[in-house]
Order: structure tokens, then sequence, then C-alpha cells
């Protein structure tokens, strides 16, 4: 609803979007929707697993030894620690991860990529990357693709507060 422009709120008066940026705001919303839904299903279809669930495996393959703190787990993939412990146990289930305690933090945990992992990621990473490439960088020039990067890490960085006591999804 735009029932004013931006500039010409009076003071307690919400700062409605213009028509412009409504038209943008509404894109983004659309795109990453069917973004998400669209390399969800591949995941599904092809590898048995939602997308979240493959972020955990890369961010898994891509750490030291192959391991991360769940702490870290949840912060690096923006989800809730529920919601992680959840998503491990059924990676867990399905044999390619495992975890394991922690040695100088007796309420900690690791969660640790599994050699069945592993296979798992090479074998439909290369499905995922092309749906990825399909979707999104086959059809931006490489203009464009600078300028969705700059303007996603700017959005990011201001929705990530460093002070104490921010709500984050992995501090919940």
């Amino acid at each position: 609803m735009n029932t004013a422009p931006a500039s010409s709120a009076a003071a307690g008066e919400p700062r409605w979007l213009t028509d412009d940026e409504q038209r943008v705001w509404r894109a983004y919303v659309d795109a990453t929707t069917l973004l998400e839904d669209h390399l969800d299903r591949q995941l599904q279809r092809d590898a048995g697993m939602p997308h979240v669930y493959y972020g955990l495996l890369v961010k898994l393959a891509e750490a030291p030894r192959r391991r991360l703190r769940m702490t870290e787990l949840a912060k690096d993939a923006k989800i809730t620690r529920s919601r992680l412990s959840h998503a491990v146990a059924r990676l867990e289930k399905n044999g390619w991860v495992r975890r394991e305690d922690c040695p100088s933090d007796k309420r900690g945990q690791f969660a640790v990529l599994t050699d069945e992992g592993v296979d798992v990621l090479r074998r439909h990473a290369p499905g995922h990357v092309d749906a990825v490439r399909q979707a999104v960088f086959d059809r931006l020039t490489p203009e464009q693709q600078k300028s969705l990067g700059e303007i996603m890490g700017i959005v990011a960085e201001g929705l990530q507060p460093s002070e104490a006591g921010a709500d984050l999804p992995w501090l919940r």
C-alpha cells in the first residue's frame, strides 16, 4: 500500500515505499522465493535432501578437518540452533554427518562430515551448480553479477548487527 511518498511522510507515519521501490521489493521477493523453491526441488529430486541440508554439507566440506562446532555451523548457515539440531539429526540418520563432543567444552559439540557425506556432495554438486548457473548467472551480464553481489553483501551486512543481544537466528 502506497499512500504517501517516502519524502512527505509525516512524523510518526510509515515511510511508504514509492511505486519504484515497491516494484523492486516485489521483484526481489518473487525472485528469491522462486529461486529457493527451484533449488530445493532440484536437490530433493536429485539428492533426496532440501537445499538447507545441502548447504550444511557444503559448509562442513569447506571447514578444516570437515568439522565445525554446532554453534558456528548455525551461524554460518544463518539458521536457529533448533533447526540445525533437527537437520543434523536427519543428516546423521543418512550417515552423512556425525556429532562429536568437544573436548574443551563439555556442552559443545562438533558436526563432522563423513566420507559418505563427501561422496554425496561429489555426486550431486554438478547438478546443483548447473541449477544455480541456469537460474542466476546465465541470465546476468558480468556487470549485473558484480552489482548483485555488492547489493546482497550490503543488505546482509546491515542485517547482522554485531552488538551483544542482537536478535539473530543462530542465537535463538
